[in-house]
């Protein structure tokens, strides 16, 4: 392939109950108010640029966030369900603390083998990396030069490792926050990460 740019983004801050930890995977909540004004200025902050594309998850956070982004370029986001943040099944919505004191074991076992554990009706860290990669390359082989994915927290960590060349295990070593910037390089050889969880106040320079 030749030269690409991906900017690979996190959602806006989404609509939630409370502030407390918990396990939001493929819950479909809306954007809040601020991630809606996280939103647009990340639409602005890319408006200057050549953008052929935008791809986002299913999961309505995600294309609320692409959706303002691809009005920007006169484009219409492209929603790919194997984008959607990891499925967490049983334990989705519920706080960390609640799913310590219900599934204690299995809690630990979380935190001893984060790559493969599954919570009871969901999928595994390698599981999602595995959907996620192949909609990732499936992207990259298009015509696109200059591309936007906006993903998930877990999503985009999962892509980054593959990028950077990390295991899985450290995935939580990579800071994603919300509405934040990653911009890649890529070419027919490698994956260059120019820039890493950047948020949106601040300044790109190429």
């Amino acid at each position: 392939m030749a030269q690409k740019v991906i900017y690979l983004l996190r959602h806006g801050k989404p609509e939630l109950e409370d502030e407390q930890r918990r396990f939001i995977g493929q819950i479909d909540l809306a954007l809040s108010d601020e991630g809606h004004r996280q939103a647009q200025t990340l639409g602005e902050k890319l408006r200057n640029r050549k953008i052929d594309a935008v791809f986002c998850s299913d999961l309505t956070r995600s294309v609320e966030t692409a959706r303002r982004i691809a009005a920007f370029h006169k484009l219409e986001q492209e929603a790919l369900p194997a984008l959607r943040e990891i499925g967490l099944g049983k334990w989705e919505g519920a706080t960390f603390a609640e799913i310590a004191r219900i599934y204690p074991k299995e809690f630990r076992q979380r935190g001893s083998d984060i790559a493969y554990f599954k919570p009871p009706d969901g999928e595994s860290f390698v599981e999602c990396s595995a959907r996620a990669l192949a909609a990732f390359h499936e992207i990259c082989r298009m015509g696109h030069d200059n591309i936007v994915i906006v993903g998930h927290a877990g999503v985009n960590r999962l892509l980054l490792c593959h990028m950077m060349g990390m295991p899985i295990t450290n995935l939580f070593r990579i800071t994603q926050d919300y509405a934040c910037m990653n911009v890649v390089i890529a070419t027919e050889s490698a994956y260059c990460v120019k820039y890493l969880n950047m948020p949106v106040s601040v300044s790109e320079h190429r």
